[in-house]
């Protein structure tokens, strides 16, 4: 097989959907509750504690297989080139018409957990803490990838780690700007509430 059809295969990956996919199982399509996301977060909200780590392992997986097929075939550039692949088709899914449908944090973790392990874990340091603190999943996973660009130009990681630093962040905080209005409002919902409809 050559190689560069491994990138058809990360974005094949990024795109299987396991929040609805669990959801179907429960009888609930994830996209017409909640935040409507395909994402962690709306799994954990809707499905409950089980499905939801199940969820996020599929999300995290998928991310990590990606980024872990670019950089055996290709090095850090292709490491990235999945990884990018893989955050691009869960965000905007092919399955459900290209339309906003997740945020890629959970994939984003897989990411930097294969190309950038030292830095996955202050990552996710800072997001378990700032959520412990304010029981805001979003503002967590901001904080999380800020933390990312941050020590991505601390440690001397190569120049295409730095680049999905900068471009992956961006994008999440992009992905993000609705939960911002949210929590400015006083209506964005808190880890822990109950499920919503």
């Amino acid at each position: 097989m050559p190689r560069y059809l491994i990138f058809i295969l990360a974005y094949c990956l990024g795109a299987i959907p396991f929040a609805y996919l669990a959801g179907q199982l429960k009888g609930i399509d994830v996209r017409r509750h909640g935040s409507g996301n395909i994402g962690t977060t709306n799994a954990f909200r809707l499905l409950g504690v089980k499905m939801g780590i199940l969820v996020l392992l599929g999300d995290f997986l998928k991310g990590a297989m990606a980024a872990g097929l670019g950089l055996w075939a290709y090095g850090a550039w292709g490491g990235i080139i999945g990884g990018f692949l893989a955050m691009a088709s869960h965000s905007f899914n092919p399955f459900f018409g290209f339309r906003p449908s997740g945020k890629g944090v959970a994939a984003g973790f897989g990411i930097i957990t294969v190309l950038m392990p030292k830095i996955m874990f202050l990552a996710i340091g800072v997001f378990l803490l700032v959520v412990l603190i304010t029981r805001f999943v979003s503002m967590g996973s901001v904080a999380g990838a800020l933390t990312v660009l941050v020590t991505v130009f601390v440690f001397p990681e190569p120049l295409a780690y730095r680049v999905f630093g900068v471009v992956a962040v961006l994008a999440v905080l992009i992905l993000h700007r609705a939960n911002f209005k949210r929590v400015l409002k006083g209506t964005e919902h808190r880890f822990g509430d109950k499920k919503i409809s």
